[in-house]
């Protein structure tokens, strides 16, 4: 890599291996780079620090309360980046957004009724049906002639009894940034069987593809907003996933009862330093996030030549989240995960998603880091020929 093109936000290696990290601690010991779960290597925004400090030094952790100043810049932020205009009210607080996933499956649906879901999808989008002991019906994912990854739901039969929709967008995994045309036929798909939408759009602010942009499902329309929970995070934009600070948006009452009902006395408030960090990150980490995005973009065209002129490896077009998903169907091996992982490069293995012939590849890292794991991966695959 130039030194000219080094940028000390993001080249600067940090020792991740004593922080307790679940992404660094899975291969501690073992010569093998970790690049699964979807967290980002780098540094926090400075403005984000400094608030913790000053928050640390005044010394005090008792309970807190969303500050509504918190509240009205995610008010600000829906209306200036997405043209999204909601009330203070609407947002519900949740120490992640996993969780959010769970309360939507058991505030919508009751014990007969299904959950319907994208299929290759994360992980807790299945299991939040599972856990709750609710039906559940895929829908495939799957490569459109442009090659990107969409739900199908023109062969979809819906359960009558089918009552929530599960959407991710940007899709994780896929990268897909979805359209407004393709948005609007989720919502026609919604209304026609009377389904709640849960849209999880938390990668939204990390899109890659400078010719997509981001729209809120419930901002389509009146009928998609009372038909929604929208769960958004600062977590994965500005990589403070660690200290839980996520929001519902819930626009109708009666779901937003509902939400807050499931919640009562079993999901814990989000704790005081998770909303300094959340109000810093919204309120000034936007130059931070600028210089992110550029970094991604870089990372996101190596990887994606470097992939794609290898054999039996494929990579789509990613327009959205720094995932890779990796086609390795092609690969003459039985487990794509486990000869990843033997090469050097630790991944998501395809399976825990939905289909065992793809790995998912966590690019937010350092470009040189990047560049060692597209090494190994070279040389494995070479190896088979």
């Amino acid at each position: 890599m130039h030194s000219s093109s080094f940028n000390p936000l993001f080249d600067q290696a940090i020792d991740r291996n004593q922080s307790n990290s679940i992404k660094w601690k899975k291969y501690q010991g073992q010569d093998i780079l970790p690049m699964w779960v979807a967290d980002s290597d780098f540094k926090v925004p400075s403005a984000i620090t400094d608030a913790l400090q000053h928050h640390v030094e005044h010394g005090v952790f008792g309970y807190g309360q969303a500050p509504d100043s918190l509240s009205a810049l995610i008010v600000e932020r829906m209306a200036q980046r997405y043209d999204w205009q909601i009330e203070p009210e609407w947002i519900v607080y949740l120490p992640g957004l996993v969780c959010g996933l769970n309360l939507a499956v058991r505030s919508v649906t009751d014990d007969d009724q299904g959950v319907l879901c994208p299929t290759p999808i994360y992980p807790p989008f299945r299991s939040s049906a599972k856990l709750a002991k609710r039906p559940l019906t895929t829908l495939p994912v799957t490569l459109s002639d442009e090659k990107r990854w969409l739900m199908a739901l023109e062969d979809t039969r819906v359960a009558p009894n089918s009552r929530l929709l599960l959407f991710c967008n940007p899709l994780n995994p896929g990268g897909t940034v979805y359209r407004r045309n393709e948005l609007e036929a989720v919502a026609d798909f919604a209304q026609r069987h009377d389904l709640v939408v849960c849209s999880d759009e938390i990668h939204c602010d990390l899109i890659l593809d400078p010719s997509c942009h981001h729209i809120p499902f419930a901002s389509l329309n009146d009928d998609a907003a009372q038909r929604s929970i929208t769960l958004i995070a600062p977590s994965k934009t500005f990589n403070i996933a660690g200290l839980g600070a996520s929001m519902a948006i819930i626009p109708n009452p009666a779901l937003r009862r509902a939400f807050l009902h499931a919640k009562a006395g079993i999901v814990p408030d989000v704790n005081v330093l998770a909303y300094t960090a959340a109000e810093a990150a919204y309120a000034d980490g936007q130059a931070w996030l600028d210089q992110q995005l550029a970094y991604l973009r870089r990372n996101k065209q190596r990887l994606e030549a470097e992939i794609n002129a290898l054999p039996y490896l494929t990579l789509h077009p990613i327009e959205g989240t720094y995932l890779a998903w990796i086609d390795a169907s092609a690969l003459p091996v039985s487990s794509p995960f486990k000869f990843f992982e033997q090469a050097g490069v630790g991944v998501s293995p395809g399976a825990d998603f939905g289909d065992s012939h793809f790995v998912r590849l966590n690019f937010a890292c350092r470009y040189e880091l990047l560049e060692e794991a597209l090494r190994r991966i070279d040389i494995a695959v070479k190896r088979l020929r």
